[in-house]
């Protein structure tokens, strides 16, 4: 880790660094709007180069800035007002140029889980490469393109979205869910960012007509619904269980709420579950694969 500083900007605190992380082992571009998450943008002034582009999003209840050079990964984490406490200290940090490093090194270790960097993928590469020669071919261009981990809800929510739609309105769509129910973490760039909503937020009353009115069609229904059943499952503490369950119970669990069938069950097993052996098939990927 290197260039660690805490500085202010407006009234974001934030604490920014880089992780060895050479470009054969991450492509931000096509990990982060592949379709696996929803909730990242391209932030890039007229006079940065390519190899400058940022990418903005959220996760773990953070605004963060992302970028790459040949070998590493780059971040930016803007602190909130609910940063009173990481690991038992006081991580609210003013502006100075030297920040505790546990703070710094807790935010590293949410992005790493994330990116799942623990994973060698240039040597999984390899061995898959070997073994076809499709995937070999495919391989050159599409190099670096990993599994992020997911939060279970997000994932949950965002992939009720996905059904019959694209990249596009699935973004919109669970950037609405955000905007309407889930709590500002702050304004940068002219741009406001939300977090996104906790199940209660959504199973409320009123949800399903307001996502109506807001051209979500028949998944405005499964939201609400399925946050209803989750509540009623136990919350938070039945979507951990899911993650202790096998693949396939996980699976038949997930599919017990509305809006999910088995592609998306095996999507959410796969992405925020840890049931690293699911494989998600698309319908016409199947179709074309038959011929």
């Amino acid at each position: 880790m290197k260039n660690l500083s805490s500085k202010t900007i407006k009234t974001h605190s934030f604490i920014e660094g880089s992780i060895k992380c050479p470009a054969k082992e991450l492509q931000l571009k096509q990990t982060l709007t592949g379709g696996q998450c929803f909730r990242w943008k391209q932030v890039q002034d007229e006079e940065d180069k390519e190899e400058n582009i940022r990418w903005r999003g959220v996760f773990k209840n953070h605004i963060w800035t992302l970028s790459q050079s040949s070998d590493q990964l780059v971040y930016k984490v803007y602190l909130n007002s609910q940063d009173k406490n990481c690991k038992g200290q006081n991580t609210t940090l003013k502006s100075s140029i030297n920040p505790q490093v546990k703070d710094a090194e807790y935010f590293e270790k949410l992005l790493k889980d994330y990116f799942r960097l623990e994973e060698n993928l240039e040597s999984l590469y390899a061995y898959w490469s070997a073994q076809d020669p499709n995937f070999e071919e495919s391989a050159t261009k599409f190099y670096g393109i990993r599994m992020l981990k997911q939060d279970p809800v997000e994932n949950i929510f965002s992939f009720i979205c996905s059904t019959n739609n694209n990249i596009a309105r699935i973004t919109s769509m669970v950037e609405k869910l955000c905007i309407y129910y889930g709590d500002k973490l702050g304004e940068l760039e002219g741009v406001e960012y939300y977090d996104f909503p906790n199940v209660s937020a959504l199973a409320a009353a009123g949800v399903e007509d307001k996502l109506r009115k807001e051209s979500f069609g028949y998944r405005a229904k499964y939201l609400h619904q399925s946050a209803i059943k989750i509540i009623d499952n136990g919350g938070e503490e039945w979507l951990e269980k899911l993650k202790s369950l096998t693949y396939a119970e996980a699976k038949q669990e997930l599919m017990t709420l509305p809006g999910i069938g088995a592609k998306v069950a095996d999507c959410i097993s796969l992405m925020s579950l840890n049931h690293l052996e699911a494989i998600p098939v698309d319908t016409h990927v199947f179709q074309i694969s038959q011929r």
